[in-house]
């Protein structure tokens, strides 16, 4: 009788607990791959928000005085070795009229030969085009804005439009 009480008295993870532990076991699992695919998910959003990120205000900003200068800075958009662009464009018009160019007939040449497909809007759409007039490192960089429509050449791949490459007028 004595050793039944020793024995019952014995400290360890009784099957309560470990039925405890298993359910804790799972959320933890669950947890995990929620935050696995949330942060994926967050990269695919962060990749895809690129394009627009670069080229795409609409609807277009109200910034009355140095438009160029204030969105090239807000966006950091810079050469590689952060030097000032020579030249930029923002695009006002709704990201989807932007994603349809990659089904127009109009086919073109990519910049630098490039294996990938370009296609010519059939639309002409409004843009602030701004040229470097003044410095060489950003941020100290100075643009001259000019409002304009032209037509758009994009890089598409199967997801859509991959790349603004230029435009023209």
């Amino acid at each position: 009788m004595l050793s039944m009480r020793v024995t019952a008295k014995r400290k360890g993870i009784r099957p309560k607990h470990v039925k405890d532990l298993i359910t804790l076991m799972i959320l933890m699992v669950i947890i995990f791959l929620v935050l696995l695919f949330w942060e994926n998910e967050l990269d695919e959003e962060a990749m895809a928000a690129t394009l627009e990120q670069l080229h795409v205000d609409y609807p277009q900003s109200d910034i009355p005085i140095r438009y160029c200068n204030h969105m090239i800075i807000q966006r950091v958009i810079k050469e590689p070795n952060n030097t000032c662009k020579k030249g930029h464009f923002f695009i006002h018009e709704r990201p989807r009229n932007i994603n349809s160019v990659c089904s127009s007939p109009r086919r073109v040449t990519c910049q630098n030969h490039a294996p990938s497909l370009c296609f010519l809007s059939e639309i002409k759409f409004k843009m602030t085009v701004c040229k470097l007039i003044e410095g060489t490192r950003y941020p100290a960089c100075n643009y001259h804005v000019f409002a304009t429509e032209g037509f758009i050449v994009v890089t598409c791949d199967d997801m859509g439009p991959a790349k603004i490459q230029r435009y023209t007028e």
